[in-house]
């Protein structure tokens, strides 16, 4: 008698190798975190920009190498749609949101940098920035989900 959840493979994994999503990445959602931990805290504060500016730098590194992993010929996206094609449209939808991120961090910084740009604008740009990150990140996760949990049959 079967007492667990019965686990089929996926014709995803064929390939014999752990999928790319799986391999160690710089840690972004903790950089994201700090970042939250910051818009927590008072925009009062002296040192609250500077803060920000400390906290959103690694964001954006971090971003930079998540977008390195996925996209391109070697990435992810494309191990992804290798396997499974009839993820390409939620690949596309990844990739514009790449653009649109990486746009706003650069703004951002260049924002909080500048005098003149009111605290509560700031705290706002940088809500806006955490709810798009954490948007993407959802809906990776449901892709990646989607490609490795189900099994079609006859897809590759």
């Amino acid at each position: 008698m079967v007492t667990g959840p019965i686990q089929q493979p996926s014709t995803v994994l064929a390939t014999g190798r752990p999928p790319l999503a799986r391999r160690p990445r710089p840690t972004l959602l903790g950089d994201v975190h700090a970042l939250a931990r910051v818009l927590a805290g008072p925009a009062v504060e002296p040192r609250w920009r500077e803060r920000v500016i400390v906290r959103l730098d690694p964001v954006q590194r971090g971003f930079a190498d998540h977008v390195r992993l996925t996209e391109g010929p070697a990435g992810l996206y494309a191990e992804l749609l290798g396997q499974a094609p009839r993820l390409d449209r939620g690949v596309r939808l990844l990739t514009r949101e790449h653009a649109a991120i990486a746009t706003a961090i650069g703004a951002l910084q260049r924002a909080v940098g500048a005098t003149g740009v009111p605290a509560g604008e700031l705290r706002s740009r940088v809500a806006d920035l955490l709810l798009a990150l954490d948007r993407h990140r959802q809906r990776g996760a449901d892709l990646l989900w989607e490609a490795y949990q189900t099994d079609l049959g006859g897809e590759t």
